[in-house]
């Protein structure tokens, strides 16, 4: 079990001492669940409360946290203490799963595909003709990769992956358990003969450098060019890309959230939980879209829009307000 004094701590994450413990640190933890030996966090004054009845021996705290560490506790005051717990994560993080060869005995990989230095692949993984992978990368097992994709050095696909045919994912990503990369857009439109006419989709999906795409979320390729996530997107789990969309870079997308089909997210966008964009929609860098929002048309950049169908933040709480104001007057 690893161990850690608090003045290791400090060093390693900087910020400020108050106080002290010679307590030594086995793991972090919630601040109401843990132990006399665990490290915890205060990033909110509104949970100052909770520290008196806390068993932990120390705290990642706010600047603006106000309240003494205690008898043979310490604090370490922190501009961000979530970045700095981050830090204190990776010291505990327990090793991943083991491979005992680098390539499992049923793993099919065709004898076209080209291996970086150091590739190491799981258990009934699927690599077919003509796939690049970079040195380093891991495959888990139960992964699909299909003809021609090209994976970067560095890159983690997590069990149950599929990457459908010429798909391409750049270096240093990580994507959780089954994520689908490549899947058909859906493209139908009415028919005599056949009520329901399938588009052809005959693109590609294209995903930068530190992109981290969530468990169940779906990347669809386009129907003519590909469906791109630049570099540093973060996708939550069950999010719905559609085909064709193009996202800038660092964009976020929380769980449950989806874009229609050729919708342009500016760098740096962030869109909330369960939020839903219209198709052949823009929205401008830096702007952010509240959970739940339904967005019917472009958005400024760096603009904030709430409620369904969405609009600027100020205007949907006065909105709220008067709603309130109007069913209580009612009453």
């Amino acid at each position: 079990m690893k161990t850690y004094t608090i003045h290791a701590i400090h060093a390693l994450i900087g910020g400020d001492l108050i106080g002290n413990t010679n307590t030594l640190i086995s793991a972090p933890e919630e601040l109401e669940k843990a132990s006399e030996t665990e490290i915890s966090i205060i990033g909110n004054k509104k949970y100052e409360r909770l520290w008196a009845s806390s068993k932990c021996c120390c705290a990642l705290v706010g600047e603006d946290i106000a309240i003494e560490p205690g008898e043979n506790k310490a604090f370490i005051k922190v501009k961000n203490p979530d970045l700095a717990m981050s830090k204190v994560l990776e010291l505990f993080a327990p090793e991943p799963p083991v491979f005992h060869t680098e390539i499992h005995p049923s793993a099919t990989v065709d004898p076209s595909a080209i291996l970086g230095t150091g590739v190491k692949i799981g258990a009934n993984v699927y690599i077919g003709p003509h796939v690049t992978i970079g040195a380093e990368t891991i495959i888990y097992p139960n992964v699909t990769v299909l003809d021609h994709c090209t994976i970067g050095a560095h890159s983690i696909l997590w069990p149950g992956v599929i990457m459908r045919e010429r798909c391409h994912i750049g270096h240093h990503c990580i994507l959780h358990p089954n994520a689908s990369i490549g899947a058909d857009g859906f493209g139908f439109r009415p028919c005599p003969e056949r009520g329901l006419a399938k588009i052809p989709q005959i693109g590609t999906v294209q995903i930068g450098n530190y992109v981290e795409i969530g468990a169940n979320s779906c990347v669809d390729r386009g129907k003519f060019s590909a469906t791109i996530l630049g570099d540093g997107c973060k996708i939550d789990n069950l999010v719905q890309i559609g085909h064709n969309c193009n996202l800038g870079k660092f964009c976020i997308m929380a769980g449950a959230s989806g874009l229609a089909g050729s919708v342009t997210l500016g760098d740096g966008v962030i869109i909330g939980g369960s939020a839903s964009i219209k198709d052949h929609t823009t929205i401008g860098a830096g702007a952010i879209i509240g959970a739940g929002s339904g967005v019917t048309g472009d958005v400024e950049a760096g603009k904030t829009m709430l409620g369904y169908p969405a609009v600027e933040a100020r205007d949907a709480l006065k909105q709220w307000a008067l709603l309130k104001r109007m069913v209580k007057d009612s009453k």
